[in-house]
């Protein structure tokens, strides 16, 4: 199937064979697409591997054959985005968890839109919750976020209570007060698209990890590894 003029975010880039590139692209009408770029290392083929760069929203051309697509053009829609220092490796953190999350082939139009402003957010501050919100967003568009605003038993969450964050039951009340619990007003605030205090915001950083890392399987994200160094210097998204 030929698609013409798709827009595309370019998700990841990696070298194949002597001259082409393997391309993870989220496209708006078919979703994340895995594409072979052929010959981009040719002086012909200059604009397109210019093209080629991870934050890059790009209008595409592709021919969907099997689980690869051919990428034939890819022509960019906007001006790069300029991320650096901690914006950057949120960036990488956003790309990764897409690539690792987001299902082949399933049209999610809607988080299309939320990652490109998730991506031109992340130049300005609260970077921590920026990336809760499309943390929130991709799991429910993937079908799979627990309620926010009412617990395991559908009660209305209280706001000075502790929770778990349970990825198959939701939200269970924890009167222990165990390591990892998060309080009923971070969820509530989640819920809300509202951004609450920074212990708060650490509290729904681990809340939202334990569930991410529930539907990634036992391999984690190399991006942790890196936000982790960022952590230990205090400025952690």
């Amino acid at each position: 199937m030929r698609i013409a003029s798709q827009p595309a975010w370019i998700l990841h880039v990696r070298p194949w064979r002597e001259t082409s590139a393997l391309v993870e692209l989220f496209t708006r009408d078919h979703g994340r697409v895995g594409a072979v770029a052929r010959g981009i290392r040719g002086p012909r083929r200059q604009p397109l591997r210019a093209a080629l760069q991870p934050f890059s929203l790009v209008s595409t051309d592709l021919d969907l054959r099997g689980e690869l697509a051919r990428l034939d053009r890819a022509e960019a829609l906007i001006a790069p985005l300029g991320l650096a220092g901690d914006a950057l490796l949120a960036g990488f953190y956003l790309n990764e968890l897409a690539v690792r999350l987001l299902p082949r082939h399933d049209p999610l139009p809607a988080l299309f839109d939320r990652y490109g402003r998730t991506l031109a957010a992340l130049g300005d501050a609260g970077l921590a919750w920026t990336l809760r919100r499309f943390e929130r967003d991709l799991l429910d568009a993937l079908g799979v976020l627990p309620p926010l605003d009412h617990d395991s038993l559908g009660e209305p969450l209280d706001p000075a209570a502790r929770y778990r964050l349970d990825p198959e039951h939701g939200a269970l009340r924890d009167r222990q007060l165990a390591a990892g619990s998060v309080s009923g007003a971070a969820l509530l605030a989640l819920a809300a698209d509202r951004e609450p205090p920074p212990g708060q915001l650490r509290e729904l950083r681990e809340a939202m990890r334990g569930l991410v890392s529930h539907h990634l399987g036992p391999r984690g994200l190399r991006s942790w590894g890196l936000l982790a160094e960022v952590a230990q210097m205090g400025r952690a998204p």
